[in-house]
């Protein structure tokens, strides 16, 4: 992380953030960003400064309460000490790996999402989906960036599939070790603006940050050939500057995202979906074997694909599970007193 000495419009700092704060913060509290988030402590910078501080704050309770990168904090100018975090004007969370299904933050205030993927095995049309419900639902621009086209004679066929996915999406094929080709992400990344990464481990997103920077400072693996899928290169979360003032947000390799109220997320990428059941005659048609069913009948002309219908069911299904899950455990860990 190289910051030299920005101020705060440089760091993304804007309107929805100062008007925050009360006449007292203003005077007595100095805002900061997050940098990086390592283990108890945090990298933040701010106007002037650039220090690691404690990432306890006093009114602390759950992980949406913990600082993640991205973020803006208020701190004491004299102790240093985080007071509270500023809303946010995006957050991207997960479902924990594993049993305990906790929410972990991931990165907050982003504006632009680079969802990378390569033209090789790891290409695939569901996960591609699935972020881009998580972009659409959170309120940020999505762009997929296709890597490696140096592994394919027709990196075309890979750009269309993406295209597909959404009306007017914008996909960019890139070689991520070449400054020219990634010259159109590097116009995304301007003054101020926070430029996310996501995508899974081994397609490149560690190389695209280098070329971006024009550094190699952050280590990068081999892909394993039979499979083309790449062990985790990057382990911490960490906002990179660049030359034209934006910053790149670069995240672990992240195989298990699991959607979370995101119900309007999937209504925006399977809009085509949700216009065709308001046309179905029943209004809790299952879409299966119902008379009138408008989903049915666009199977069967051939301008809804079945295996499109499908991963739409799929997502759908587990949106709701998980969002229930995590209003049961809200509520079971809710004092009476505050249970609606």
């Amino acid at each position: 992380m190289e910051v030299l000495d920005p101020n705060l419009p440089d760091l993304g700092w804007r309107p929805f953030f100062s008007t925050q704060l009360s006449s007292d913060e203003q005077e007595e509290s100095l805002p900061v960003r997050v940098m990086a988030v390592h283990r108890g402590k945090l990298a933040v910078a701010g106007e002037g400064l650039e220090r690691s501080i404690s990432s306890h704050l006093p009114s602390s309770q759950g992980e949406e309460d913990r600082p993640t990168v991205g973020d803006w904090l208020l701190i004491d100018p004299q102790s240093l000490e985080p007071q509270r975090i500023l809303d946010r004007a995006s957050v991207f969370k997960r479902r924990a790996p594993g049993g305990d299904r906790r929410l972990q933050l991931v990165a907050a205030n982003v504006d632009t999402l680079f969802i990378v993927t390569s033209c090789n095995q790891d290409f695939n049309v569901p996960r591609l989906e699935r972020y881009l419900v998580l972009a659409r639902e959170v309120g940020v621009r999505p762009v997929v960036v296709l890597t490696k086209i140096d592994l394919t004679d027709t990196p075309e066929r890979f750009r269309e599939a993406a295209c597909g996915l959404q009306p007017d999406l914008q996909v960019e094929l890139v070689n991520a070790r070449d400054p020219q080709s990634v010259a159109r992400l590097a116009a995304l990344c301007g003054r101020g603006e926070t430029v996310a990464l996501l995508g899974s481990s081994g397609v490149g997103k560690s190389t695209l940050v280098n070329t971006l920077r024009g550094s190699d400072s952050i280590a990068t693996q081999a892909v394993r050939e039979q499979d083309g899928k790449g062990r985790h290169t990057t382990t911490v979360r960490e906002m990179h500057r660049l030359d034209h003032g934006g910053w790149l947000l670069d995240t672990p390799g992240m195989r298990e995202f699991q959607l979370s109220d995101a119900a309007s997320g999937l209504a925006e990428v399977f809009d085509d979906i949700v216009d065709l059941t308001l046309e179905c005659r029943f209004t809790n048609c299952a879409h299966a074997t119902e008379p009138g069913c408008a989903i049915q009948s666009a199977i069967e002309e051939g301008t809804l694909a079945p295996e499109r219908l499908e991963r739409w069911r799929k997502l759908t299904a587990e949106d709701t599970l998980n969002t229930g899950s995590l209003a049961d455990r809200k509520t079971r860990a809710d004092p009476p007193g505050k249970r609606k």
